[in-house]
């Protein structure tokens, strides 16, 4: 089983993980640690796939995971109880001052990001991908923790696995959408080998988002998910293959006390 950690969240009272595809009972195209619910899979090996992810991020048999109906979007929960697997809210980051309650997010690609404010006992997770990000998931994620009593001065934050620039080829009109909103935005793109075309770095652009709202302490954990098919599900490169699904990765954080 794959498990990656960041330093950044190594905090006292505080587990985290980014975890991998491996390590699961999902078999082809799922195989094998695929938690999403909201794939084709077999909803009992996606039950016991989260189940093994969690009993890997805590020993404490009452912990939770709990994963929202992710939409890419820029909106942000404020968790205060448990809830089933598959319902969820539709929104796309929470935050939580409860123990126990592991906030997870699912990805193929899209960028993980992990929060933490150790000192108030508050935690965020978000779901960053292109459109939430661009449109200000970040922000929200910040904003929830700061409901919770959260300072900005003292939230460290993880980039979990990704796409990376590299493999990320973009159209004009996605780079016009980013330049129409700022003419710096131009910095996240490089020109691709096909014509018109260039490369997005959602890491870098991620990172960015985070740094302007007011953190400072930021760590991406490196890799890609295109590139590395046996640590890592990816949409795009199930996409370019023509399969009908793919399976998510899961990336969580909980305050253990």
């Amino acid at each position: 089983m794959v498990i990656l950690r960041s330093d950044n969240l190594s905090g006292a009272g505080l587990a985290h993980g980014f975890f991998g595809r491996t390590g699961g009972v999902s078999t082809g195209i799922f195989a094998s640690l695929n938690c999403g619910p909201g794939s084709g899979d077999d909803r009992s090996h996606v039950i016991e796939n989260r189940r093994r992810a969690l009993s890997k991020l805590t020993p404490d048999s009452d912990a939770r995971l709990l994963t929202l109906y992710q939409i890419h979007s820029a909106a942000a929960a404020v968790v205060t109880a448990p809830w089933e697997m598959g319902e969820g809210p539709k929104a796309d980051a929470m935050a939580t001052n409860v123990p126990r309650l592991a906030l997870g997010v699912l990805t193929a690609d899209c960028a993980p990001v992990l929060l933490a404010d150790a000192g108030a006992r508050v935690i965020g997770a978000a779901h960053a991908g292109w459109k939430g990000a661009f449109s200000g998931v970040i922000e929200s994620v910040l904003q929830s923790m700061e409901q919770l009593g959260a300072s900005r001065v003292r939230i460290a934050a993880a980039i979990g696995p990704c796409i990376s620039q590299e493999n990320y080829e973009v159209g004009p009109e996605f780079v016009d959408r980013f330049r129409d909103a700022d003419e710096g935005n131009s910095r996240w793109f490089a020109m691709s080998d096909r014509p018109d075309h260039f490369r997005f770095d959602l890491p870098g652009y991620v990172r960015h988002r985070l740094e302007e709202a007011g953190i400072v302490s930021v760590e991406r954990v490196a890799a890609c998910t295109y590139d590395q098919e046996q640590r890592f599900f990816s949409f795009r490169r199930a996409t370019h293959r023509g399969e009908t699904d793919y399976g998510r990765q899961l990336s969580a954080l909980l305050l253990t006390r």
